[in-house]
């Protein structure tokens, strides 16, 4: 059903907490063309997952310390939880983009994750030009599966600028889910994750990929720096200087995200839930999850 962003239910006024966000448990998508000036804030973020697809002009989104550009081809999908915004890229006339707001699918997390710019961003760069039609007709697919009541055919697809469209049914969430999953997976097996950051040294970038493959692993800055071939203070120094913050505060907040990710996604108790994301003790599990989150772990999970 086509319905305008503040006519969502339970979405926030603008205010301290920034642009409104979807609330939780929706399938949200919408197709905008926007001009030069467009831009969303939201300090807060979103209590659900934002995934991009750029068609035309160039976007920036940013998300915690992360920022990524956004142009024709460029799939780039936002985890939840973080602060994040995105705009017309500054110098750019517009940009022409697919949205969409939802809870993702445990098994998206595997094929973005080569992908995984840090923050909880995942950027899939320069799409194969073959396939742009076919993701295309799987947004449009979902944001017609979206407004399907149940009764009769779903509607045509059509691209509906402008409108926004809400799945509140079972059987139109999962429909319109499906369609966005097989563009996660279209776009992830087609591109190819960039070599590096510019500038970033192999072996720092190896560590990160350690820490993002298994961040429950009982890593330390000593384990890291072996497994790349440095001294623990040369490894803490590089790690540092280059990505701005320490190993293990890399780390922590890695394991924070997997863990929030369970949250959502499993019925493991939260006991586990610290277990599995390398805590050692619930209790400063629930410490540091009420930090990053602003809530316990319990009360995170309760509101998705």
């Amino acid at each position: 059903m086509p319905v305008r962003a503040d006519g969502l239910p339970g979405t926030a006024a603008r205010g301290d907490g920034g642009d409104p966000a979807p609330p939780p448990g929706l399938v949200v998508l919408g197709h905008f063309d926007q001009p030069s000036g467009y831009a969303v804030d939201r300090p807060q973020g979103s209590p659900s997952w934002l995934v991009t697809w750029t068609t035309g002009g160039r976007g920036l989104l940013w998300q915690g310390g992360a920022r990524t550009p956004a142009g024709p081809g460029d799939l780039v999908v936002l985890a939840p939880g973080v602060p994040h915004g995105y705009a017309v890229r500054p110098g750019a006339r517009h940009w022409r983009f697919w949205w969409a707001h939802c809870q993702a699918r445990p098994a998206w997390t595997a094929w973005l994750r080569p992908y995984g710019t840090g923050d909880g961003v995942y950027a899939v760069p320069s799409v194969p030009a073959a396939l742009h039609g076919r993701v295309e007709a799987a947004f449009r697919r979902t944001h017609a599966d979206a407004r399907w009541t149940g009764t009769g055919a779903p509607p045509d697809p059509d691209a509906s600028d402008g409108q926004i469209a809400v799945a509140h049914g079972s059987a139109a969430r999962e429909l319109a889910l499906c369609a966005l999953e097989e563009i996660v997976v279209l776009t992830t097996a087609a591109a190819r994750p960039a070599v590096s950051r510019p500038g970033l040294d192999a072996r720092v970038r190896r560590a990160e990929e350690l820490i993002a493959a298994d961040p429950g692993a009982p890593h330390t800055v000593r384990s890291l720096a072996e497994d790349v071939a440095l001294s623990p203070s040369r490894f803490a120094h590089l790690f540092s200087g280059q990505l701005g913050q320490s190993p293990m505060r890399a780390l922590r907040e890695a394991r924070l995200r997997h863990a929030a990710r369970l949250l959502e996604n499993t019925d493991l108790p939260v006991e586990r839930v610290a277990a599995a994301s390398g805590f050692a003790s619930p209790f400063h599990f629930n410490r540091a999850f009420r930090e990053r989150y602003g809530i316990p772990p319990g009360a995170y999970r309760a509101r998705r």
